[in-house]
Formats: C-alpha cells, sequence, structure tokens
C-alpha cells in the first residue's frame, strides 16, 4: 500500500517540530526516515499513528487516516515503537495476541482464530519456544522480535517501525534487519523505519527520507542522500563514504 505525507506540520508543547514535511512512500518498498537527534522522525511516525495533533494530510492507498477511528487505522497501519511498554510477567504470546486488539470486539475476548494468527506469527519469528516465558525473561534481541511479532499479527499491509535496531549489538542488529527485509518481500508489506545509523539504512533501505530542523532536507535514493557534504551540513560529522555491496553507501568516520 502507498503510504503519503503532505504539507505535516506538528506541534508539540507549542514548538514546532515537524513543518511541511511531505513525503510519497511506494507500496511493498522500505523507506528510512533519517536524521539528526530531535529533527523529528519519531515524531513523523506518531503522526502518522494519530498519535500527537497534526496538520496536514496522511493516506494509505488513498484513505485518508484522519477520517478513521483508533481501530480502523489499526487495521491499515501497524506500529512497533522504539521503548514499547512491556509489562512485567506477560507471557510472550499473550503479549504478541494484543496484536489482535483491533480486531476483538469491545468487552469480548479473543477468537480462536486470533489465537491461531499469533502462534502462526511466532512460528514465522521462531518465537514458538518462547510463547509462555515472561517479557522480563528476554534478551534485547528476544524482545525485538516479540515487539515486531505483535505489529505483525495486526495483519496489516503497512509497517512502521521506531528505531527498531536501539540497543542491539551488531550481530542482532543485522539479524533484525534481515528478519524485517525478507517479511517485507515475503508478505508485500509496505515498510517504514526511523534509524540512527546511517550505513545500515543505505544497506537496507530503497529509499531515504532525512529530516532536519522539521523539514525533509534531503530524499531520494540512499548513495544519493548519503554524500559526505550532506553529511558534513546536518549531522556535523567527518565522514567517509565508499561504495558497498551494490553501490550502497557504506560510512566511516574521519578522524580531523
Amino acid at each position: 500500500m502507498t503510504v503519503r505525507v503532505s504539507g505535516l506540520d506538528v506541534a508539540l508543547g507549542g514548538r514546532p517540530v515537524l513543518k511541511g514535511v511531505s513525503l510519497e512512500v511506494g507500496a511493498g518498498s522500505w523507506t528510512a526516515v533519517i536524521g539528526p537527534n530531535g529533527a523529528g522522525k519519531s515524531t513523523l511516525l506518531r503522526a502518522v499513528l494519530g498519535l500527537v495533533p497534526s496538520r496536514g494530510e496522511i493516506t494509505v492507498e488513498g484513505v485518508d487516516l484522519g477520517t478513521l477511528k483508533p481501530r480502523q487505522r489499526a487495521r491499515l497501519v501497524a506500529y512497533a515503537p522504539q521503548n514499547p511498554n512491556l509489562p512485567v510477567g506477560m507471557t510472550v504470546f499473550d503479549y504478541t495476541l494484543l496484536g489482535r486488539s483491533p480486531y476483538i470486539p469491545h468487552l469480548g475476548r479473543e477468537s480462536a482464530r486470533d489465537r491461531a494468527i499469533t502462534a502462526e506469527v511466532l512460528d514465522r519469528l521462531d518465537l514458538t519456544a518462547f510463547a509462555g516465558r515472561p517479557l522480563d525473561h528476554l534478551s534485547g534481541g528476544e524482545r525485538q522480535r516479540v515487539v515486531l511479532a505483535r505489529a505483525l499479527a495486526q495483519q496489516t499491509r503497512v509497517l512502521l517501525l521506531d528505531e527498531p535496531t536501539t540497543a542491539l549489538d551488531i550481530g542482532h542488529q543485522q539479524q533484525v534487519m534481515e528478519l524485517i527485509d525478507r517479511l517485507r518481500l515475503s508478505d508485500g508489506l509496505t515498510v517504514v523505519t526511523t534509524i540512527h545509523d546511517l550505513t545500515l539504512a543505505g544497506q537496507y533501505a530503497d529509499r531515504l527520507v532525512l529530516v532536519s530542523g522539521g523539514r525533509v532536507a534531503a530524499a531520494g535514493e540512499p548513495a544519493r542522500v548519503l554524500t559526505r557534504p550532506v553529511v558534513e551540513e546536518h549531522f556535523d560529522a567527518r565522514v567517509r563514504v565508499t561504495p558497498g555491496a551494490g553501490g550502497r553507501p557504506v560510512l566511516s568516520l574521519e578522524r580531523p
């Protein structure tokens, strides 16, 4: 499903955070939103979800999300936050089952189908063995997969991921990014992530959107966005940019 954001303005506590942001994410593609700390990357995802007040237009496959109720929106767009609330003592299965909430009637209970979908998602993410384990007994990499499992249980075609590799070592970062890419390709998902690691963004995303100062400063294929002048200007960092596999940019710090 195609996601379009047009003229998005967001102010929090009276302070403008996003100003006239517009972008388009093609169906089945992966767009990574990058930018310096405080640029408004996470706020952009939260605005798409309707979690913060905004002005402008946000559509998914032509449907204006602003006209939908939260449960309707949750059937179109799933979200994995950067710092999710993981209830102590809740099991992996029950937490993943929360992804079925948009389909469970108010004051009702989950159906056999909801439980079957949850079990299938856990199997796909190699989490079946952890189904009965409490969330607070998981490693960082396992927790990231469980948060992704809850989002996948919503069975939407659009997946928003806020910093999915936060606090993971390099091996688990790669595993999570590979998993996201496999799911995107196998299920035809449209993926939007925010991510701090510019090399990871350049290696996996089809398109990058650089947000700086609350505006879109650059957008396009990774090799066109992750250039030395752009990184120096917006991240205040001296880097060397070299082409990696498929011409995708690889960044390394350069000492003065």
